[in-house]
């Protein structure tokens, strides 16, 4: 099995000088969408696209679609660490003043999340790795009894793409590598927009592995069009 999860491209987070907590991209956004759908294009016989929800991964992953021939599917589970509500609509200038330091909080505050009424890393890492583990067994890739580092296949050379977002991919890379989770995931595995993460599976034993090949690697993009 081969897994590639990439990155959205750049998004508009303040359109207008407001904050958005689900914005679209960039038009520099579009056109990295297309550079890393120019990349992946060459990869025929993948057998799915699984999408986040928010606009900036869906529009990230339409030109992906195109170029591999086939429709996607959208996971909730996908979706980003979830900001505050009252984020939005906020002047722009502010919200970026907020995460300028939000790495430097205590530890405990990291846990929480961003701001009191946005979602808990905590939650954020049981949301997605429930869903990467339920929707990984209904396709086939069954969690490995009494072991969460191997896996068993019903059927080998399954490809998949996964585009979604720098928290998401970075939680699901360290699930899968049996890692302890860490709530600055976003650092500990790096994705510039349309950065293309990479995982192959080795046989171990009798079950299977997650083998890391790649992380965000923009090797598609001119270095004038990379993003963080």
């Amino acid at each position: 099995m081969e897994l590639y999860l990439v990155r959205h491209g750049e998004p508009d987070w303040t359109q207008g000088g407001i904050a958005r907590n689900d914005p679209v991209l960039t038009q520099l956004g579009h056109d990295q969408a297309q550079l890393v759908a120019d990349r992946l294009e060459p990869l025929k016989g993948m057998d799915e696209i699984w999408v986040s929800p928010m606009n900036r991964a869906q529009q990230t992953g339409e030109p992906i679609a195109e170029a591999l021939g086939f429709d996607s599917e959208t996971y909730d589970w996908l979706h980003e660490l979830k900001n505050p509500p009252e984020f939005e609509g906020q002047p722009g200038e502010e919200v970026n003043r907020y995460f300028e330091t939000v790495n430097l909080r205590p530890i405990e505050d990291l846990w929480d999340g961003f701001g009191k009424n946005g979602e808990s890393f905590r939650d954020f890492h049981i949301r997605v790795t429930e869903g990467l583990v339920d929707t990984l067994d209904s396709h086939g890739i069954h969690p490995y009894p009494d072991s969460q580092h191997l896996w068993k296949l019903d059927e080998l050379g399954k490809r998949i793409v996964i585009v979604a977002h720098g928290g998401t991919n970075a939680v699901i890379l360290g699930y899968l590598l049996g890692l302890d989770p860490v709530p600055w995931e976003w650092e500990r595995f790096a994705h510039p927009h349309t950065g293309v993460s990479r995982l192959n599976m080795v046989r171990i034993a009798d079950g299977w592995a997650f083998s890391l090949r790649q992380v965000g690697d923009v090797s598609h993009l001119p270095r004038e069009m990379v993003t963080t």
